[in-house]
């Protein structure tokens, strides 16, 4: 009995001094021979499709850049945690990453993930940067000037989605969102740009995700008298659109944001018949912008099945490392500062090893997106954006068109 409780004890104490741990924050200057850069992605949970191309791209950058030799002449090293879809998962994530020294952190992927953690990365004077968050709410988030983001704001994507529907020629227009962050920004910024051109918005109501049934949803959207439903979801569209099937609207009465946007989707919504889902369509920020990238990140990782957002998440990572090689210091408080200037110099430049060049020449750069976008704003985020509309047609997810939004 007193062996067993010894052990207990000492187990106990094990357990606090592995939470003191991963609470502690270590100083990114503490490892003289490495630049340490984190992600915080979506490896399980309800966006775990967006996950393997985000990191994938991650990994592709850290391995030209450490073939360019690195910023500073210092090998990038890549430490990954899972978001998880989950507030507390997300939180536990990133303060571990914080513990093990990372410089600047790729993600949270989804805009309500990032909100649970923003304060605590930046709070620690960490660069954070997101490839995939679109909610308005970060334009103006006080966050010490450490957060950007390569996914441009719903303010544009908004718009944008609204012009598809519009194309349709429907004029009395539901929505359906889930109830965060991500849900009411998209939700919000289309039902304002269809009023601005005429349009009934009959219904604007959040869900919650997590809710066992979506008949009441569906119901509201057939008593609202629509004849379209845009959907703001993640992975639980999967059981929103057969519902709103079963109340009467068809896949060309249907449209959504980049969240529902995935190359399998049909085979979820109905495994015995591919062409289930022809006709919904939708927006989401273009994946292939750039030319050739696509092509460089399958011939790096052959396995993946998905490409949303894999090239903003690739410029969060060559953003971090080119900053340290302008500011001449991997202390993120440092070269912090340098990140916006680089996407505004005078010299266009794609990839480390050309660009660091220039900065060693004492040159301005102006980093050319690999997902396509022309530069960042003060707050650091895109000033424009480009959009694939996208369509199910024959059984297939395909790019029916690309379309230009900014700012102004």
């Amino acid at each position: 009995m007193r062996h067993t409780r010894l052990t207990a004890r000492l187990a106990a104490l094990s357990a606090l001094l592995l939470v003191a741990s991963a609470c502690q924050v270590s100083d990114p200057e503490d490892t003289e021979d490495v630049m340490r850069i984190g992600y915080l992605m979506p490896e399980t949970g309800p966006l775990a499709f967006l996950g393997p191309p985000m990191i994938s791209a991650v990994e592709m950058a850290v391995d030209e850049i450490n073939e360019a030799g690195g910023p500073l002449g210092l090998e990038v090293e890549l430490v990954g945690a899972d978001e998880a879809g989950n507030e507390a998962v997300a939180s536990e994530s990133a303060g571990r990453l914080l513990s093990e020294g990372v410089a600047g952190i790729v993600g949270a992927s989804a805009s309500g993930m990032s909100l649970a953690v923003i304060d605590q990365i930046t709070g620690a004077e960490v660069v954070q940067c997101s490839p995939s968050n679109t909610s308005p709410t970060f334009t103006d988030y006080d966050d010490g000037g450490y957060y950007f983001r390569t996914a441009p704001t719903d303010v544009l994507q908004g718009p944008v989605l609204a012009d598809v529907v519009l194309e349709d020629e429907h004029t009395n227009v539901a929505i359906l969102a889930r109830a965060d962050d991500y849900g009411r920004g998209l939700a919000n910024a289309a039902a304002e740009a269809l009023e601005a051109s005429d349009a009934t918005v009959v219904l604007n109501e959040t869900y919650d995700p997590e809710t066992a049934s979506f008949d009441a949803e569906a119901t509201q959207a057939e008593e609202s008298g629509a004849d379209a439903v845009i959907i703001v979801s993640f992975d639980e569209g999967k059981q929103l659109i057969p519902e709103l099937i079963e109340a009467g609207f068809g896949p060309d009465q249907l449209y959504g944001g980049d969240g529902i946007r995935s190359e399998t989707l049909n085979q979820d919504i109905d495994p015995q018949d591919p062409n289930a889902l022809d006709g919904f369509k939708g927006t989401a920020p273009d994946p292939g912008a750039v030319e050739g990238f696509l092509d460089r990140l399958n011939e790096f990782d052959p396995s993946l099945e998905e490409s949303a957002f894999a090239p903003q998440a690739y410029d969060c990572a060559m953003l971090m490392a080119l900053a340290a090689q302008a500011a001449d210091s991997t202390d993120p408080s440092v070269f912090v500062d340098e990140i916006v200037g680089l996407t505004r110099g005078e010299n266009e430049c794609t990839g480390f090893e050309e660009c660091a060049g220039l900065l060693e020449e004492g040159e301005s750069i102006d980093y050319q997106f690999a997902s396509g976008i022309d530069e960042f704003t003060d707050n650091g985020e895109p000033v424009s954006g480009t959009y694939a509309v996208w369509e199910w047609v024959d059984a297939a997810l395909e790019t029916v068109d690309t379309r230009e939004s900014s700012l102004g």
